[in-house]
Order: C-alpha cells, then sequence, then structure tokens
C-alpha cells in the first residue's frame, strides 16, 4: 500500500522550503536584533500543564488537544502552543534565581486537533517571544515593537494594531460579573460554546465568531471599564510609549485572548494582505502564569504569530526567495572521472564550495541539463584526459568563457568565490 501523511499533517517541500528559510532567518534576525536570545522546549509536555495553565475550560484544552498516555499511564500532550511550554522551562532550570529577567524566542511546530483549511494544519508552526521578569510597560513596549519590525522587515502592508487591557485578577472577576448580568437575557438565543463559555468564563464569549451572537457581544461592557487604579495607569503609560514610537493603534475593550493566563496588555497586529484571516500575531501579559506553573511571582509579557499565515502571504505575492544556486558542477565521463570528481568535491567543500555531481551514470547531454536546472556557476568536465594530465577547462556559466586549471582543490578556489551560505 501507498502510504499518505496523517491529515493535517503537510510535507514541507523543497521549494517551499526556501521560502521557510528565509522566514525563519528573518525572525532570527529581528529576535536578535532586540537581544532575545533562542529557546527550544520539547514537543510533549505533560498535559496539566497545558490545563492548569493555558485553561482547562478554554476550546484549546477541551477540543483541540493531542493528549494520550505513555507506557506507565502518564498523560502527555503535544503542545498545542510554547508560551507554557518556555515558562516551565524558565521555573524548571532555575532561571527565576540565576537571572529572573529573560528575554527569549522560539521557532517551531505545534499540534492542535482542528478542522484543517488554508493557512491552518493539525500540526502547524509558531514563532514568538517571551519576556520574563519585569512589569514595565516599556517592556510591553518593545514587545510590540519587535512585532511591528518583523513585519516591516517582511514587507506586510496594511497593519493595524489593535490593543486592550483585562487587568489584574481582581479585575477579571469584576469584569466576569459585569458580563454575566450584560449576557443573562440572552444567553439562550446565543450558540452553544456561549452558553458553556457563560459559566466557564465569559470573558470567552467576546471571542466568538458565530454570527448569531455578534449583536450581543457588540453591545456588551469592555474590560477598561472595570481596571483597578493600577491597571488603568499601566495602560495609560504603554499608550503613551507607542505614541511616542509613533506607532499606531486602535483601543478594542473587548479584545481578549483565548487562553486564561493572559493578564493586563493584550494585542493584535493583523493585516489586510491575509484577507479574511487578518490576524498575524498575538500576545500579551501572563503576570500570574510563572506562579500557576509553580515558580515564584514573576511578570512576563510575550506573543506568538503563526508562519503558515506569513507564507501564505510571501507566495502570493509571488515574493522571490532567493534563488537556489551551486558554486560548481563537475560533470563526469568514465570510472576515472567519476574518481576524480568525488576527490574535488570533497575538497572543496571542505574549503566552503557548493559542489555536486552525477551518480547515475547518465550521458554528457544530461548531465548538461542538471548542471542548467541547478543554475550551476560553473562546470568542469572530468574525464580519462583531464585524470591524466591533471588539468581541465573551467567553464563560467554566465558568460561562457573558460579557463585552464590545475585539478587540485586550492588551484580551483583561487578562480571561483564562493555563494554565501
Amino acid at each position: 500500500m501507498a502510504y499518505e501523511s496523517v491529515r493535517g499533517m503537510r510535507d514541507i517541500l523543497p521549494d517551499e522550503a526556501d521560502y521557510w528559510t528565509r522566514l525563519e532567518a528573518t525572525i532570527r534576525k529581528i529576535a536578535r536584533r532586540f537581544n532575545y536570545r533562542e529557546i527550544r522546549p520539547p514537543l510533549v509536555e505533560h498535559t496539566e500543564l497545558f490545563s492548569r495553565g493555558i485553561g482547562a475550560a478554554t476550546d484549546v484544552v477541551n477540543k483541540e488537544m493531542y493528549t494520550f498516555p505513555d507506557k506507565k499511564g502518564r498523560s502527555l500532550t503535544l503542545r498545542p502552543e510554547a508560551t507554557a511550554s518556555v515558562v516551565r522551562a524558565y521555573v524548571e532550570h532555575g532561571m527565576t534565581t540565576q537571572d529572573p529577567f529573560q528575554k527569549l524566542y522560539y521557532i517551531g511546530p505545534m499540534f492542535r486537533y482542528e478542522k484543517p483549511q488554508k493557512g491552518r494544519s493539525r500540526q502547524f508552526h509558531q514563532y514568538g517571544v517571551e519576556a520574563i521578569g519585569s512589569l514595565d510597560p516599556s517592556l510591553d513596549v518593545e514587545v510590540i515593537s519587535l512585532a511591528w519590525s518583523l513585519m516591516h522587515e517582511l514587507g506586510l502592508g496594511g497593519l493595524s494594531l489593535r490593543l486592550n487591557s483585562i487587568g489584574c485578577a481582581a479585575d477579571h472577576e469584576r469584569y466576569r460579573e459585569a458580563l454575566r448580568a450584560h449576557f443573562a437575557p440572552h444567553i439562550g438565543s446565543m450558540c452553544e460554546d456561549c452558553q458553556r463559555r457563560y459559566d466557564d468564563n465569559p470573558l470567552r464569549i467576546l471571542d466568538c465568531k458565530n454570527k448569531i451572537c455578534q449583536p450581543y457581544i457588540a453591545d456588551a461592557p469592555g474590560s477598561t471599564e472595570h481596571l483597578c487604579d493600577d491597571c488603568a495607569d499601566h495602560f495609560e503609560r504603554v499608550k503613551e510609549l507607542l505614541d511616542q514610537l509613533g506607532l499606531d493603534y486602535v483601543v478594542d475593550p473587548h479584545l481578549v485572548r483565548g487562553f486564561d493566563y493572559y493578564t493586563r496588555t493584550v494585542f493584535e497586529l493583523t493585516s489586510k494582505d491575509l484577507g479574511a484571516q487578518d490576524a498575524l500575531l498575538g500576545g500579551g501579559r501572563y503576570d500570574d502564569l510563572v506562579k500557576m506553573i509553580g515558580g515564584p511571582d514573576t511578570p512576563g509579557v510575550g506573543f506568538a504569530g503563526g508562519m503558515e499565515r506569513l507564507i501564505l502571504v510571501l507566495k502570493e505575492r509571488e515574493e522571490q526567495v532567493m534563488e537556489h544556486r551551486i558554486d560548481l558542477f563537475l560533470v563526469t565521463l568514465g570510472d576515472a572521472g567519476q574518481t576524480l570528481a568525488l576527490d574535488l568535491s570533497n575538497g572543496l567543500r571542505g574549503e566552503g564550495l557548493s559542489v555536486d555531481l552525477d551518480y547515475r551514470g547518465r550521458s554528457f547531454r544530461k548531465q548538461m541539463t542538471q548542471a542548467n536546472k541547478l543554475s550551476a556557476r560553473y562546470l568542469l568536465v572530468l574525464g580519462d584526459d583531464e585524470a591524466t594530465s591533471k588539468k581541465g577547462k573551467l567553464k563560467e556559466m554566465d558568460s561562457g568563457e573558460e579557463t585552464e586549471v590545475a585539478l587540485s582543490a586550492e588551484e580551483i578556489m583561487r578562480k571561483i568565490e564562493p555563494l554565501s551560505d
């Protein structure tokens, strides 16, 4: 039988992988500009990390996690997001005492059991940053600025920043009661998910996309009406600093995030380039999360974004990625030419050249076709004569110019400047 990939788990083939390579390099470049260091948490975590950190009543935990028992009966989960994993690593490895202020970024696959659609798979990829250890509003603004800088570097247009504050835990309680009072007369007419959310966490209702619920959400009270003085001051300072940096934003008092760990600042960056699925990334503060999963009381702020959506934009714009070229293709004729090519290619690769040759005993014409397909910058034909004389003609493919060279790695390197990696 012919096997196929698991539904929602797609292969990234070489032509598309070029886009991914460029995107990952850009993410790393921008993160390093802001002095964020990479962290790579594992794909599998204890299920309780997510049910406790994300929230047992959230859709992700209730409906979308890949959860399974291991051979000892422990409940494990393929990570649906990375913030809880990063914070777990922060606590587990003693960063809370060694150096409690950490600026970290990650890139990697996540897993959620949801309906596959354009730009969304069951295995998907996210990038994100986490700044842990400070309550300062300027850190919120740095994280937002990093996100904006990344989108600018990628050439994304039509950017819009939606901003809100959902306050601290005490504010959440007051806001939940206000929302329950507002939705109580209408809850019977709302979707089943919102009816469940009404009891579990009515803030989740504000994130509902069902059309029948929108009229009731539109005139719901906003979170900023229920902030304590400290949280209100924090939000005002965030807005002042964004104004100072010239980063435009729109305050959306109904903006919430899908996980329970968020506090105070929440935000989304959107782009008209994505059409209906316009969210590029989202994030906010999670000042209670470190404590929730066993660490000391430590604030944090960050964001995460989906990479598949960015790849779609780059491809739909027919964004040019770096052309796949090699420095040198060795055309081999006979056993002596093949032996010489293996020896030369090994030495040249060690000096930094990208080199390829034929391994299928094909004709001269087919090898030339392969060299052109690879956009080889230079060509060298190796046969019995070249093996005997230890000399060959190095051809520059763009100009057609040929130069006689001694067949040693040292001599060839004098003629070819390697492509940058």
